[in-house]
């Protein structure tokens, strides 16, 4: 195989997006070809539709971009020879509204090498922390006016001030790492890609407050996270970085079950000891009273790691960015119906329509609304996307900022379905503890599943608000008091939906599935028979007529119908066997 001579240095992106398009087979495939050349694993850049990635460092120092490399001989003698197939550039979209900076070193260095981290301005944030004092780190930090990125939207620079404050033979930080939301993987990019940001984040805060047991509470759906951070956390061991003002400091991950609700601080202090992870009364809030009773400071992934930046360019730069009330950048994992999915990071202050269009490369014309929040969140219409992306401006639509989570909903989608969706996950997630989240969620979601089966009433509309207002604010914890969010929010935006599936039963998306029928269209139909081959309750006859008191509405044919002759219709148009 040829391999140009004018390649200095590979970098393969073997995050867990890369891995999943094929990265570890197109990476194994390089290693047996190319030789003396020095191949890195890299983190995420970003660009999750575009994988698998390589990048090609030349010996002029350009670097060429490849996307969608196959697993293949072919596919990689065209990355080695330097060809033309293939070739990435990032979007003018993202080119010219993404502003890195907290993933400034994703997909760029190792993840697990401390000496590239360190090459790259890695630990000179802490170095600095320590030649100032506590306080006038917290100075810093409260001057950038970061809030926390956990969804909350907490100053840090206080939350680090309370816990300063405090006075005990120990205090513990620890790291929310439980990313729960579907369609969240911004603390998992960060993890992967750039674990020693978070630790240097970590030594600062602790330092900062008083700290000296450190836990980084990480679901265990996050194997490649947990690995990169336990190699990291060895390396401070080894550099004894953990040693701060004469104190041997303890980092300690913990991996967590699952349970979406350990999202909430006092939850995750219970499961963290060993308890069941259910929420308790604040105050005493963990700043005051939190694991075994010791103060304890709770900042998420992407919090920390803002710190190490904020520290070593300082706090009026990081405010430079963003709005009065929601400074610096944010990170959003861009998902739905859009060309462009993957990890973003924006100002705060720019508008969702430059996310979703400009960025995400969403069409226009296609999309009828945007889930911010994550499950707990709300559907922003279209016509709502020249709202700035910050706290206050979505709060005043009904929804939240939350962790990051961006869903784009294109118009084939049913909001009826959508809120039906999400509250079938949070009713489920629910600890119990509250009668109003535990049982409130549940009727909600019997109500939505009785008019998605096209059994609903009017009445069902008014007791949606009234339940959802109660669960809201009769809750303990944030799960119950988001948890009606995806509902109220539809409603308000998209009634006419609710109302045409309870008065006409009838669905305008035509995805609820008892109010729609499958169809297929006799005189275009080529006779192939694939979608009898593959029906998996023969609902297709030997004559091509669908039976739809049979089909269980999988979609099965429609996907594997060459000529998409079949689709779906209004309950009761289409064709029964034996039927005309």
């Amino acid at each position: 195989m040829m391999v140009s001579d004018k390649i200095k240095k590979i970098k393969v992106g073997t995050a867990s997006c890369g891995i999943a398009a094929g990265a570890d087979e197109v990476l194994e495939l390089l290693r047996q070809y190319v030789g003396d050349i020095t191949i890195e694993e890299v983190g995420c850049v970003g660009h999750c539709y575009a994988e698998p990635l390589v990048d090609v460092e030349t010996v002029d120092g350009t670097v060429i971009s490849f996307q969608h490399v196959p697993s293949t001989v072919a596919g990689v003698e065209n990355v080695l020879g330097l060809g033309d197939r293939g070739r990435f550039t990032i979007p003018a979209g993202r080119r010219n509204k993404e502003l890195h900076k907290v993933i400034g070193l994703a997909g760029k260095i190792c993840p697990t090498s401390f000496e590239q981290y360190v090459e790259n301005g890695g630990y000179d944030g802490l170095k600095k922390a320590l030649s100032m004092i506590p306080q006038a780190v917290i100075d810093e930090v409260r001057k950038s006016g970061l809030r926390g990125r956990g969804g909350g939207g907490f100053p840090t620079g206080t939350k680090w001030g309370f816990m300063a404050a405090k006075q005990a033979e120990q205090k513990v930080l620890i790291c929310n790492a439980d990313e729960g939301d579907p369609g969240a993987f911004m603390d998992r990019s960060l993890m992967e890609s750039v674990p020693h940001q978070l630790l240097e984040g970590m030594l600062i805060g602790a330092y900062a407050t008083g700290a000296t047991k450190l836990f980084i509470y990480c679901r265990a759906e996050y194997p490649l996270a947990i690995k990169h951070l336990s190699i990291a956390i060895d390396q401070i061991y080894e550099k004894r970085l953990n040693v701060i003002a004469g104190l041997e400091l303890e980092i300690v991950i913990k991996e967590g079950a699952g349970a979406f609700v350990c999202g909430e601080e006092t939850a995750l202090i219970h499961s963290l000891e060993g308890k069941r992870g259910t929420p308790r009364f604040r105050p005493p809030f963990p700043t005051d009273s939190g694991w075994q009773d010791y103060p304890t400071m709770i900042n998420n992934v992407e919090t920390l790691a803002n710190i190490p930046l904020i520290v070593r360019e300082g706090g009026e730069m990081f405010a430079s960015v963003g709005t009065e009330g929601s400074k610096g950048t944010k990170l959003f994992a861009l998902a739905g119906d859009l060309r462009c999915p993957g990890l973003v990071e924006v100002p705060m202050g720019i508008t969702l329509a430059e996310i979703v269009f400009d960025i995400g490369g969403a069409n226009p014309a296609e999309v009828k609304a945007v889930q911010t929040g994550g499950p707990s969140g709300g559907c922003i219409p279209v016509d709502k996307f020249d709202t700035p992306v910050d706290y206050d401006s979505l709060k005043s639509l009904g929804a939240i900022m939350g962790s990051g989570g961006m869903i784009v909903i294109g118009k084939q989608r049913c909001m009826v379905e959508t809120a039906r969706y999400f509250l079938d996950f949070t009713h489920r997630e629910s600890c119990g503890k509250c009668t109003f989240c535990r049982v409130g969620t549940k009727r909600m979601f019997e109500t939505l599943e009785r008019i998605t089966a096209g059994e609903g009433v009017p009445e069902d509309l008014d007791f949606l608000e009234e339940m959802g207002n109660k669960v809201r604010s009769g809750s303990l914890c944030g799960l119950g008091q988001t948890a009606p969010n995806p509902v109220l929010v539809t409603l308000r935006y998209f009634r006419s939906e609710y109302e045409s599936h309870v008065r006409e039963k009838q669905c305008g998306a035509l995805v609820c599935n008892a109010l729609t029928d499958v169809l297929l269209d006799q005189e275009k139909c080529i006779k192939c028979k694939l979608c009898i081959k593959n029906c998996p309750v023969n609902a297709v006859s030997e004559d091509f007529v669908i039976d739809n008191t049979l089909c269980v509405r999988c979609d099965t044919c429609i996907e594997i119908c060459p000529k998409k002759t079949i689709y779906r219709v209004k309950k009761g148009e289409g064709y029964y066997r034996g039927q005309n």
